[in-house]
């Protein structure tokens, strides 16, 4: 069995330092990025910074790479047999694909939720909740500490309300939305600097989608988003940039208000007003 690396430390949220007045804080670069699935490259060349306390939104059609881009920018990439990346990325100047950086603890700064809920069926909603905290071995919180976490997730995600008074029960017996939500309270508990979520609400219910959507918009006070979404309209409420992606290559990435009005690329317009996609 192959031995793990040893972890490298990766700067967190909590430590970093705000940005200075009137100044831009990149908090996640990458620099000529290429993905493949065996010797199909899916992502080609990309180049994009993702700023501190900005939620950017990527669109795109299907199969363009979105996704993959996405699952790049935390290592899950790597997770899948044949897959392999070239380029960098970089959190707060440190490359998260350097040898000795730990896959793992680079995931607890950069957090990421996928399209279908995914909680842990034999765990209960705090568990559900505390997962991410066990990789944290020595410096794991107590139980008390846990606790306030785990409600500290619940409360940023408008759960608390809704599963106070059930924290035992399995997390299966919440709705699809609920579900959802607490998979972000999950991602929340380690305080991440980075949040990234793969099409969110493709899977939930107009009131679920509009509650998501306002945790999205909250969670830009503390940390960067990045959010895969097919849905322009949900794209032009939540972020602040928007890029756009087509067969693998990043087109164009602007102010979300200027893309959606003024692209400066007319492949950007096709896709925008319907032409294709």
């Amino acid at each position: 069995m192959a031995t793990e690396p040893p972890r490298a430390p990766v700067p967190t949220a909590v430590t970093a330092p705000p940005p200075a007045a009137g100044a831009e804080r990149r908090r996640l670069e990458v620099a000529s990025l290429s993905a493949y699935y065996g010797s199909a490259e899916i992502v080609r060349g990309v180049s994009i910074t993702f700023r501190d306390r900005e939620v950017t939104a990527i669109i795109g059609p299907s199969g363009c790479g979105k996704s993959t881009l996405l699952r790049c920018l935390n290592r899950m990439h790597e997770t899948v047999p044949t897959a392999h990346v070239a380029g960098s990325v970089s959190l707060d100047g440190r490359d998260i694909y350097a040898k000795g950086v730990n896959a793992i603890e680079v995931r607890r700064h950069i957090g990421m939720v996928f399209q279908r809920p995914t909680p842990f069926p034999t765990m209960s909603i705090r568990d559900n909740v505390a997962a991410g905290l066990q990789i944290l071995g020595r410096d794991k919180p107590s139980r008390a500490e846990t606790d306030h976490i785990v409600e500290d997730a619940l409360r940023r995600t408008a759960l608390w309300d809704e599963v106070s008074n059930r924290l035992k029960d399995s997390a299966i017996g919440l709705s699809g939305g609920q579900q959802q939500r607490l998979c972000i309270a999950r991602a929340l508990a380690t305080r991440p600097a980075v949040l990234l979520l793969d099409e969110p609400t493709a899977s939930l219910d107009p009131i679920s989608t509009q509650k998501v959507e306002e945790l999205v918009y909250e969670l830009r006070r503390d940390m960067t988003v990045v959010i895969v979404t097919h849905n322009m309209q949900q794209a032009a409420r939540v972020s602040d940039r928007t890029a756009f992606m087509l067969m693998g290559e990043l087109v164009e990435i602007a102010a979300t208000n200027t893309l959606f009005t003024t692209p400066s690329d007319s492949r950007t317009e096709a896709y925008i007003t319907g032409r294709f996609g």
